[in-house]
């Protein structure tokens, strides 16, 4: 009986923090072990109990990452999503807006101006849709009251914790979606401090506000996952070209070398690659039926940004369209 009163009195204690706005006395906070990684910063453990403190819990955080999707879609109904003629004409005015950083970013970092744009137009509609919720927030409610991922967005908070120090700035201030992505490319806090880069040369990385920042950074991300210039993305086979079930797999990384693959198929890529170079075919619903595209070492490296193929589809498809209004009168 005295057990049950205390596992009952210990549960109404939790329960009892875990509606407190207040994330200063929450059980799952260990500050003495947060105080240790981030004092050597400059964080003091009065500073972190007022970041905690001001930190809100939010249940429409966790009403939206614990919503299960309606249903999965096949490939038509995600390309009708990000394949429409706003976001194109969107992203032709934001390449034209950018054209001389997109084209230095494309220089330096051998990422195309298109899939630079693409992949920002995907996450934020070219920073018209960032998110709304302050990051403490996000990170603090997934981190402290989300057993599922608690580890994982424990790690973000102390990344976004250091982050803050390094840039100088307010963690009360930034914002971005319900699970802590920030800026044009919504980039979590610990691709912030790997990849992000300043490329305007004012020693401040602004992913939120700057575009030259926020484009570099993404052309940065993807020349760091193995982005290769001058290579192909995607290449689509016709009906009488598709390879048989057993090529098709569901694992993201590539499973075959040019050399591989039957001979017929092999002849049938457009540039010049060394055979050893790796491949995949890949099938997706479209409206009229299944399609297949041979995919390369960059539609690799653009599912390192979002592990889908379908992401990665959007992205190329996309860039496709934004590369052809670019030429449009």
């Amino acid at each position: 009986m005295v057990k049950k009163l205390r596992w009952f009195v210990g549960a109404l204690v939790m329960l009892s923090a875990s509606l407190s706005a207040d994330y200063r006395d929450h059980p799952e906070l260990e500050l003495e072990e947060l105080v240790a990684v981030l004092s050597p910063l400059g964080y003091t453990e009065a500073e972190l109990i007022n970041i905690f403190s001001a930190a809100e819990k939010k249940q429409s955080i966790l009403d939206a990452i614990s919503r299960p999707a309606e249903k999965v879609l096949v490939w038509h109904e995600y390309q009708n999503i990000f394949l429409t003629e706003r976001r194109i004409k969107e992203g032709v005015e934001f390449m034209q807006a950018n054209r001389a950083v997109l084209a230095r970013a494309e220089q330096e970092l051998g990422v195309p101006a298109e899939v630079m744009a693409a992949i920002i137009g995907v996450e934020t509609y070219y920073g018209r849709i960032a998110g709304s919720y302050r990051v403490i927030d996000a990170l603090s409610t997934l981190a402290f009251d989300y057993p599922k991922r608690a580890k994982f967005f424990r790690k973000q908070l102390v990344e976004y914790l250091q982050l803050a120090k390094e840039q100088n700035i307010d963690p009360l201030e930034p914002k971005g979606s319900y699970a802590g992505a920030m800026g044009f490319g919504q980039f979590m806090p610990s691709s912030y401090r790997a990849y992000a880069i300043d490329f305007d040369g004012d020693e401040f990385v602004d992913i939120w506000n700057n575009e030259a920042d926020a484009i570099g950074s993404v052309g940065h991300y993807l020349k760091a996952h193995g982005w290769r210039a001058g290579q192909p993305i995607v290449q689509p086979l016709k009906r009488s070209q598709f390879l048989a079930a057993e090529w098709l797999t569901d694992d993201l990384k590539l499973s075959y070398t040019i050399a591989e693959l039957p001979q017929d198929t092999a002849a049938l890529i457009t540039k010049s690659l060394p055979s050893d170079s790796l491949i995949e075919p890949i099938e997706l619903e479209t409206e009229v039926g299944p399609q297949q595209w041979l995919v390369f070492n960059n539609f690799y490296a653009i599912t390192r940004y979002n592990h889908s193929r379908m992401y990665a589809m959007a992205v190329t498809e996309l860039s496709e369209a934004l590369a052809a209004g670019l030429r449009e009168p």
